[in-house]
């Protein structure tokens, strides 16, 4: 395996670790994890932005949606698979749900249905950073780089603070896109809001390194 492969094949993994991490609940905060406590009287975790996630729901829900966010973040994706269509049952209008289905489809390598439930999420609230971040994925992996590419950018644009877009757009530039200044801007942004990640602060390095190095081939070459 060369080692393009394999530093990609580190990235990718790292990507996926992140997601889960950052992600499981489908909120926009970069650095949640699963929310199981979104308070009695606010939307599900994620649910929307703007006036839509304003919306009450019965605390009987919130309850649901919290234990269903709390399995999966403790890596029972078949329980909370099961607790989230639960949830869309009585509650359909709310896309955090099915960001959340997405990425438990998307764990299981099934990108149909988490193509469905992406689409579900978007046809809700079409500027949903979360469900534009996987979308995102979804067309990374599929080889999709610039229509990638779009919809990250689409969900930073949306929330700016949306780290876990801006880790994605570092990845899709440097490894996919071949874009150095551009990954270290993203990789930069993201540092920014999370804090301290030290894998990113050397791949920081690293791209620093490698575009200072390159600005003096260009240098001697003119």
């Amino acid at each position: 395996m060369s080692l393009q492969r394999c530093i990609r094949n580190l990235r990718s993994a790292a990507a996926l670790l992140v997601l889960l991490a950052l992600g499981a609940c489908a909120g926009s905060g970069p650095t949640q994890t699963a929310d199981t406590r979104p308070g009695p009287t606010s939307s599900p975790a994620g649910a929307t932005g703007g006036e839509q996630g304003e919306s009450l729901i019965p605390a009987a829900a919130l309850t649901l949606f919290e234990q269903a966010a709390s399995s999966m973040a403790s890596g029972d994706m078949l329980d909370a698979e099961l607790r989230f269509k639960e949830f869309l049952l009585q509650y359909p209008g709310y896309p955090g749900a099915y960001v959340n289905l997405a990425i438990i489809h998307a764990n299981n390598g099934n990108d149909a249905a988490a193509s469905s439930a992406i689409d579900a999420a978007l046809e809700i609230e079409p500027s949903h950073p979360a469900a534009l971040n996987q979308l995102g994925m979804l067309l990374r992996r599929n080889g999709k780089f610039l229509e990638a590419e779009a919809a990250y950018l689409k969900a930073v644009t949306v929330s700016p603070d949306y780290a876990l877009a801006h880790y994605n757009l570092g990845v899709l530039n440097e490894l996919y896109l071949q874009r150095l200044d551009q990954a270290l801007q993203h990789f930069e942004a993201y540092q920014a809001i999370v804090g301290n990640d030290e894998q990113v602060e050397k791949w920081i390095s690293d791209l620093t390194r490698r575009l200072a190095a390159n600005q003096r081939t260009a240098n001697v070459a003119e």
